[in-house]
């Protein structure tokens, strides 16, 4: 046998460790085919038959399916062709896993409803473009039909990009960001900011210099909180005429009681917990440092904007 070695399928599975049956279905399907027959008509291996069934053994333990074996196993397609592609695959699947675990862990979080739980389920299944096309159509949305250059920084700056191995943390944070572009009224909210933004660009007889409304009422804001002034003191009324007497020059309009109504409303939307949620789930998703927070700042401004009317 030393000089002509011939095993029989016993042989084999002692030599392999697989089962007789399992050899005999990797021969039935011509992966390890017989070398011969014994007189009796039982089949006969050679040496070559236990190399091919350590590599079938090792290729179906990494998952390959038996018509991709039998190619790399008869050299029609290399092995590190099989081995990459076959790579690429698993990492597919590694990715879809986290996204499911990261879907059970935010149900298990946020105690979810059915309904809720089959959302999240179908937007962790949505591919790469899918995701960018289901955050593109939110800011479309946003932005339509307005100013195009003036808008695209913005734009850019508020797309979410999942990378392609995220953190558990930046999956639940996407998913949560996915629902809340559908937020029908966060969409609103949005809008007529953006509607704000372009009319006070647009409107007035003379350009005023300096920051945006929104900005400027945040750094007022900011230094009275800083001075420790109160809302409802006589001393943040100058503060509330100074942001006021701007957006008057701005939309070139008094400064009267529906000026400031309307103003009251422009930085409400500014103010709206969801944006600032939107903002800060982008940063976890892009990987971005987290945002300061607006609220406090703008918070103030309203409460100083009722108790100091025109």
């Amino acid at each position: 046998m030393d000089g002509d070695p011939r095993y029989s399928i016993g042989d084999l599975a002692r030599r392999t460790g697989l089962t007789v049956k399992a050899i005999r279905f990797y021969s039935d399907r011509g992966i390890v085919p017989p070398a011969g027959r014994s007189p009796a008509g039982h089949r006969r291996y050679d040496l070559g038959a236990v190399a091919r069934l350590d590599l079938v053994r090792t290729l179906r333990e990494l998952g390959l399916d038996l018509a991709t074996i039998r190619k790399v196993v008869d050299r029609e397609i290399s092995l590190p062709e099989v081995a990459a592609a076959h790579a690429e695959a698993l990492a597919l699947q590694i990715r879809l896993l986290r996204l499911r675990r990261s879907v059970l862990v935010a149900v298990a979080s946020r105690g979810s409803t059915p309904q809720e739980m089959k959302l999240m389920h179908q937007l962790a299944k949505l591919s790469e473009d899918e995701r960018r096309h289901l955050i593109d159509d939110f800011l479309r949305a946003t932005f339509r039909g307005l100013d195009d250059a003036a808008f695209t920084g913005i734009m850019r700056s508020m797309t979410a990009e999942l990378p392609d191995d995220p953190e558990a943390g930046q999956v639940e944070a996407w998913l949560e960001l996915a629902e809340l572009s559908q937020d029908r009224g966060f969409r609103d909210s949005m809008r007529r900011l953006a509607e704000h933004h372009t009319a006070e660009c647009a409107t007035g007889t003379t350009p005023v210099p300096g920051p945006d409304l929104i900005a400027l009422v945040r750094d007022e804001s900011r230094a009275a909180l800083a001075a420790g002034l109160s809302p409802d003191s006589p001393e943040a009324g100058p503060v509330v005429t100074a942001v006021a007497t701007r957006y008057a020059r701005i939309l070139d309009l008094p400064d009267d009681g529906e000026l400031r109504r309307r103003l009251s409303a422009r930085v409400g939307d500014a103010n709206d917990p969801r944006r600032e949620r939107y903002l800060r789930l982008l940063a976890v998703v892009n990987g971005w440092a987290a945002p300061e927070s607006p609220a406090p700042a703008l918070g103030w401004f309203l409460r100083a904007l009722r108790a100091h009317p025109r």
